[in-house]
């Protein structure tokens, strides 16, 4: 079993209704088991800036998966809430990234976990620390909380008053 954190986004379409489809998918797999969900928060596009805001959140959860089977799983998820291909940074209706899988560095393929960018993307760097700002970087060994103060994005990062994502409880 893994501690697993995973970044969730989507901003096109019924942005809240992608998010909370993946939440469910997710939640419907026998070997993912979902702990906690951040806030959702809306957030300024990085890269392409010509875009809708997004909805972002991050989920913390145990994961009884290897990393590449994980990402497989993810990917297929992606797929079935609807996300087709679209540029590097562009419009998505889904996007669900491996922030961190326990305290492990991984570089597979297309696989690198801690994701690659966390530490310079507030839109991941918030959510995460809601959910735990004690958990510290594999690879810079520094707090969540730390990255935070130090990170040198400012793109914007508004917590939602009226938007939630709800975990189904079995």
């Amino acid at each position: 079993m893994a501690r697993v954190f995973l970044g969730l986004g989507s901003n096109v379409g019924d942005r809240l209704r992608f998010l909370q489809r993946a939440v469910d998918e997710l939640q419907s797999r026998g070997e993912i088991v979902l702990g906690k969900v951040s806030s959702i928060y809306v957030t300024q596009p990085v890269g392409v800036k010509d875009q809708r805001e997004f909805l972002n959140l991050a989920l913390e959860a145990e994961v009884f998966l290897p990393p590449e089977k994980l990402l497989h799983t993810i990917q297929e998820v992606e797929k079935r809430v609807g996300r087709t291909q679209s540029e590097r940074w562009g419009p998505r209706e889904i996007d669900i990234d491996i922030l961190l899988y326990n305290d492990q560095t991984i570089e597979v393929g297309d696989l690198q976990i801690p994701h690659p960018e966390l530490a310079k993307r507030r839109f991941v760097l918030v959510p995460l620390q809601e959910l735990d700002g004690k958990l510290v970087h594999p690879i810079q060994k520094i707090t969540v909380e730390n990255l935070l103060k130090s990170c040198t994005n400012d793109s914007f990062v508004r917590k939602s008053t009226t938007m939630t994502i709800e975990l189904k409880h079995h």
